[in-house]
């Protein structure tokens, strides 16, 4: 199968059957911690479909589209749709999903923590 079918557009998104999940966020890298979450979202996602919007990302270690295919090949997300903050707010407005689940700030996080472990690895 050819996970990118599983990347729609933001009208695709819009018009998704009920009940779906939705979760957010750069993943950027995707991590194990991302599995992790995406798999207790589909968990908690009452049967419905999970849609992830892949949101930009200020670290920018890969591109948008690239994180988009990747986490479209994870097992646990049936859609994925890339999209800015406004766009996110159009797509919860227009779904009104079971759970809203925003990893933006964990992402962050993350990526500033992978940064620094490579910076103090390479001043080794």
């Amino acid at each position: 199968m050819d996970t990118r079918s599983k990347i729609v557009t933001l009208e695709e998104a819009q018009a998704l059957a009920r009940p779906v999940a939705v979760v957010s966020g750069s993943f950027d890298v995707l991590r194990a911690e991302h599995a992790r979450e995406l798999q207790d979202a589909r968990n908690n996602a009452a049967g419905g479909a999970l849609l992830v919007a892949v949101l930009p990302s200020s670290a920018g270690v890969l591109g948008q589209r690239a994180r988009a295919e990747m986490v479209a090949a994870l097992r646990m997300v049936d859609y994925v749709v890339t999209a800015d903050y406004e766009d996110l707010d159009r797509i919860i407005r227009a779904l009104s999903p079971t759970a809203v689940v925003r990893l933006e700030a964990a992402d962050e996080r993350r990526t500033r923590q992978l940064i620094e472990h490579v910076h103090r690895r390479q001043n080794r």
